[in-house]
């Protein structure tokens, strides 16, 4: 993905380094209970929920006395700003266009370990995430490495994937759709929109000269290695659909590459489907 000539968004808040070591997630009962219905109303992984429920109440000590590297890290926060004023530019023609609404401009809020936003304090263990109270995105930068390494879907395009479909989450909140239920079932619709989404900004980068070879290859890998079989396969070697909340990897796949082929919000009406 050729994202260094892109420019860079100003909506970065940088609170990495501010997240501190005794951050409480609940202390257990009822305040955990609360904290993780929160989060999954805010879009948040249902893998990553579960060990917040069976891991303790503070973030783990691994992540705690993690120690940035700041050339790194600055690398990131250059890729995350650019990967961002793509979606700025995407969805500031397309939502108009489209949708018939101006298009409002997200802030992304690095962290490392844990933060707070108007879903309540979240730590790493509960990936990227988006929160329809504050209108911000929440993102540490180890799950980047995660995505590599343990998910096995490396590459940038694939880390742009997933800032991508939490932009989605953001425009579903501008067009009233994230305060439609609670259920699983309208959770997959929302997630699945969310990566139709996606694949329209998708559409749109390819459309800029953006993408190189390969690219579209990585965000499918990334698409396929989040649906909820493959991670509940990978975490405790089998699968129950009945818990899905965000969908398998096949649609998760089909629905960014519906985006993607198409470039139309209509296509992306999973809630008729």
């Amino acid at each position: 993905m050729q994202w260094r000539n892109q420019g860079q968004s100003s909506n970065i808040e940088d609170r990495r380094g501010m997240s501190g070591r005794g951050i409480a997630l609940g202390g257990g009962g009822i305040g955990t209970l609360l904290l993780i219905l929160v989060l999954w109303l805010c879009g948040a992984d249902p893998s990553m929920l579960l060990s917040l429920l069976t891991g303790g109440g503070s973030a783990p000590a691994t992540q705690t006395q993690r120690q940035a590297n700041p050339q790194s890290d600055d690398e990131n926060k250059k890729f995350a700003a650019s990967v961002l004023k793509t979606t700025e530019n995407a969805w500031n023609e397309i939502l108009p266009q489209q949708a018939g609404i101006r298009y409002q401009e997200p802030k992304l809020v690095l962290f490392t370990d844990q933060v707070r936003s108007a879903c309540g304090i979240a730590g790493s263990s509960t990936g990227p995430f988006y929160c329809p109270g504050d209108q911000q995105l929440y993102l540490d930068f180890g799950f980047f490495r995660e995505l590599k390494n343990e998910f096995r879907a490396p590459g940038d395009f694939a880390q742009a994937y997933v800032i991508a479909h939490e932009i989605g989450h953001h425009v579903q909140n501008l067009l009233g759709k994230m305060d439609g239920g609670r259920s699983n079932e309208y959770s997959i619709k929302l997630e699945l929109q969310a990566d139709c989404y996606a694949g329209i900004w998708g559409n749109y980068v390819q459309k800029k000269g953006i993408l190189e070879v390969g690219d579209v290859e990585e965000a499918i890998r990334a698409a396929e290695a989040v649906g909820d079989d493959a991670i509940q396969k990978r975490s405790q070697g089998y699968v129950v659909p009945d818990s899905f909340t965000h969908g398998s990897s096949e649609q998760r796949m089909a629905w960014f590459m519906r985006g993607f082929h198409s470039g139309d919000m209509r296509q992306c009406d999973t809630f008729s489907r």
